[in-house]
C-alpha cells in the first residue's frame, strides 16, 4: 500500500506565509510611510539651513515660510527654524510609529507562523513510519524541530520587510537626488552596485558554510543527547574519558566550521564599512568641492549626506539579511525534509467499537529494508480469550511479528486479520486501540506514576487503576513511597528499578483494558516471586482478553493454552507446555537446558546452606 506526502513542500517563503500574508502585507505598507516619513524629515532640514545659511526665505518652503510671517508677524529665521525643527521632530515621530507598526505586526505574523510551523513538525513526526524514524537521529530531528524553525521566524520577523525597506529606500532616494543636482547624484550612488554585488558574492559563500556548520551542530546535538540519556552507561562502563573526547572531537569540528563562517563574516562586514564609509566620503568631498563653486547650497549638501547615509547602510546590510537568508533557506530545507517525508497511510473505511481479540495470520512474509528480520510463510490462528505464547531463539522474529501486528511496518505477503478484518485495511489507530504492549524496555514519561499508568485510559476510575496496579504487583512497591502514586519517576523512568519499569508498563496495558494483550518478554526484569504473582493474577483474569506472550523463561509460558515455537521466522512447533515437552524438537531442548540450569542452581544454594 503506497503511503502519501501529507504536507505542500514548505521550501519557499510564499507558501510559508500564507495566513499571514495579511499582516505581512501590513507591514509593508508600515514601512513604505516609515520611509517616506524618514526621507522627508532631511528636507524639512535642507529648506532650513539654506534660509538660515543664506538669509532667503525665498530658499524655504512656502508651507513654513505663511506659517512663520503669521506666527511672528514677520520674517523671522528663529520662528522659522523653530517651526523647521518641529516639523522634523513630527516627521521622525511619524516614522517611528509606523517603523513600530511595522515591527510589532511583523513580529505577531512570524511568531504565529513559528508556533504553526513546530505544531506541523510535530503532527507529521507523529504520523511517519517507524522505518523513518530508524534512520532519523534523534538530536537531528530536534535540532530540526527547534533551531532551524527558530531560524525561520528570525528571518521573517526581522528581515522580510528590511529587504523591501532597502529596495524601497533606494528607489525612493533616487529622484530626489537627480532632482537637486544629477553629477552629485550619480557619485552618490558610484559605490553602491559594488555593495550589491558583494552581498550577492557573500550570501553564495556564506549559504554552503552555513549548511556544513549547521550539519555539524546536528551531529553535536545528537552526541549530547545521546551521552545524557545513557549517563548511566557511561560511567558504569567506565567511558568517560572515551565520550569527553568524541564529544570534544564533535564540538572542535562545530567550532573549526563556526570560526570559517565568522571569518567570512568578518571580512564581508569590514570590507562593506569601507565601501560605505568611501560611499559617504565621496559625496562629502564633492559635495564640498561644487558647494564652493556655488552649483550646490549647504542645505542640498546636507540633504545629500543624510539620504545616503540612510540608504547606504541598509543596501550594506543586506550582506547580513542574506546571509539570515541563506540560513534560512538551509534550515527550510531541513524542515521540508520532514514534511515531505510520507506518512502512514491513512485508510478510509476506519473500524468502530470494541474488537473480540481473534487474529488470523496466513501465509505472512515480511522482512525489514535491510533485509533483516525475516518472517516466512507464518500461519497461525487465535481465538477470542485465548492465551498463546512465543518461543524460540534471539532473532527468530517473536518480536518482529508484534511490530508487524501493531502495523508499525508493512508486510510484503499474507495477511493478518483481526475480528475477520484485514488489517492493511483499517485504521492503524483502532488496531492499535485494541492491542495493549508490554515491551522489555519500557518507556515511561517524566512525570507521576498516576500520569504513566493513565496513558491508555486517561480518565479511569481510581478504583480500576488500584486493581491494575496490584494484578502488576506494583501496588505494594509504590506504597512504599511518600508520595505514592503521585511520585515523579524521572525521564524515562530513571528512578525506577528496569522490574519496577516493567511492572508499571503492565498495570498500564491492564489499566488500558484491551481486547488484545501483548507481553513482549516484559517480565525479564522482574524475580521469581514476583513473576509468580503476576502469572497468578493473569491467570484470573483468563479468558477476558486474548494474550500473546514473547518470552524465554519456561516459567513465563507453560501454563499457556498453546505455545508456538519459532526459528528463522517460521513456526517450527506448536501445542501445549507438556505435549511439546514430550516430543522431540527446540522446545524438549530448551526445557533440558532451562532444567540443568534450575538444578545446578539448587545444587549451589544447598551446598552453600550447607556450609
Amino acid at each position: 500500500m503506497n503511503n502519501t506526502v501529507s504536507k505542500t513542500s514548505r521550501n519557499s517563503l510564499w507558501v510559508i506565509t500564507q495566513g499571514q500574508r495579511t499582516r505581512y502585507s501590513l507591514a509593508l505598507v508600515a514601512m513604505g510611510l516609515a520611509s517616506v516619513f524618514a526621507i522627508a524629515a532631511p528636507l524639512v532640514g535642507m529648506y532650513a539651513l539654506d534660509v538660515v545659511v543664506y538669509r532667503d526665505f525665498s530658499l524655504g518652503t512656502n508651507v513654513l515660510v505663511s506659517l512663520t510671517r503669521e506666527l511672528s508677524g514677520s520674517d523671522s529665521f528663529a520662528w522659522y527654524l523653530w517651526l523647521s525643527a518641529a516639523a522634523g521632530v513630527v516627521l521622525t515621530l511619524l516614522a517611528g510609529v509606523f517603523s513600530f507598526l511595522k515591527s510589532r505586526w511583523a513580529a505577531i505574523a512570524s511568531e504565529a507562523l513559528a508556533q504553526r510551523l513546530r505544531d506541523e513538525l510535530f503532527g507529521h513526526l507523529h504520523r511517519l513510519p517507524a522505518a523513518f524514524f530508524d534512520a532519523a537521529d534523534s538530536g537531528d530531528l530536534v535540532q530540526r524541530c527547534t533551531s532551524d524553525v527558530e531560524t525561520i521566524r528570525v528571518f521573517l520577523q526581522a528581515h522580510v520587510v528590511e529587504i523591501g525597506r532597502a529596495v524601497l529606500l533606494l528607489f525612493a532616494m533616487l529622484p530626489i537626488l537627480f532632482w537637486r543636482d544629477y553629477r552629485l547624484a550619480w557619485l552618490s550612488i558610484c559605490l553602491m552596485p559594488l555593495l550589491g554585488v558583494g552581498a550577492f558574492v557573500f550570501f553564495r559563500r556564506i549559504k554552503t558554510l552555513f549548511e556544513i556548520t549547521d550539519a555539524s551542530e546536528g551531529v553535536l546535538t545528537a552526541v549530547l543527547k545521546e551521552n545524557l540519556t545513557g549517563i548511566r552507561v557511561v560511567r558504569a562502563f567506565a567511558r568517560h574519558d572515551f565520550e569527553r573526547d568524541r564529544f570534544g572531537e564533535r564540538n572542535r569540528a562545530f567550532r573549526d566550521n563556526y570560526y570559517r563562517l565568522n571569518k567570512v563574516m568578518a571580512i564581508y562586514w569590514c570590507a562593506s564599512d569601507f565601501i560605505a564609509t568611501c560611499q559617504i566620503g565621496i559625496v562629502l568631498i564633492a559635495g564640498g568641492v561644487f558647494l564652493v563653486e556655488g552649483s550646490l547650497t549647504v542645505g542640498e549638501l546636507f540633504v545629500f549626506i543624510s539620504q545616503v547615509s540612510m540608504v547606504i547602510w541598509p543596501i550594506r546590510h543586506l550582506g547580513r539579511v542574506l546571509t539570515d537568508s541563506g540560513k534560512a533557506i538551509v534550515a527550510l530545507g531541513r524542515v521540508d525534509h520532514i514534511l515531505k517525508s510520507p506518512e502512514e497511510s491513512v485508510e478510509p473505511t476506519p473500524a468502530t467499537g470494541r474488537g473480540r481479540g481473534a487474529i488470523t495470520v496466513t501465509n505472512l512474509d515480511f522482512s525489514y529494508p535491510n533485509g533483516q528480520g525475516i518472517l516466512r510463510n507464518m500461519s497461525l490462528s487465535v481465538a477470542p480469550g485465548e492465551t498463546v505464547a512465543l518461543v524460540g531463539p534471539p532473532g527468530c522474529g517473536k518480536t518482529t511479528f508484534i511490530r508487524v501486528l501493531l502495523r508499525f511496518y508493512p508486510y510484503q505477503r499474507g495477511q493478518i486479520k483481526i475480528d475477520d478484518l484485514e488489517i492493511n485495511e483499517i485504521d492503524r489507530e483502532w488496531i492499535r486501540a485494541q492491542i495493549g504492549v508490554v515491551l522489555q524496555d519500557p518507556f515511561l514519561y517524566a512525570q507521576t506514576i498516576d500520569s504513566n499508568l493513565r496513558v491508555g485510559r486517561p480518565a479511569a476510575p481510581h478504583e480500576d487503576l488500584l486493581q491494575a496496579a496490584q494484578d502488576a504487583s506494583l501496588h505494594e512497591s509504590i506504597s512504599k513511597y511518600a508520595d505514592g502514586y503521585d511520585t515523579m519517576v524521572g525521564e524515562r523512568g530513571v528512578t525506577l528499578s528496569g522490574g519496577q519499569r516493567q511492572r508499571v508498563a503492565l498495570a498500564r496495558a491492564l489499566l488500558k483494558d484491551p481486547p488484545i494483550l501483548v507481553l513482549d518478554d516484559s517480565l525479564s526484569a522482574v524475580d521469581t516471586d514476583t513473576e509468580h504473582r503476576i502469572l497468578t493474577a493473569l491467570e484470573q483474569r483468563r479468558g477476558r482478553r486474548t494474550t500473546l506472550i514473547v518470552a524465554h523463561r519456561l516459567t513465563t509460558v507453560r501454563n499457556a493454552d498453546r505455545i508456538l515455537v519459532m526459528d528463522n521466522g517460521r513456526i517450527v512447533q506448536q501445542g501445549s507446555h507438556q505435549q511439546l515437552a514430550e516430543e522431540q524438537g527446540p522446545y524438549r531442548r530448551l526445557c533440558e537446558i532451562q532444567g540443568a540450569l534450575d538444578e545446578s542452581i539448587r545444587n549451589d544454594l544447598e551446598g552453600l546452606n550447607r556450609g
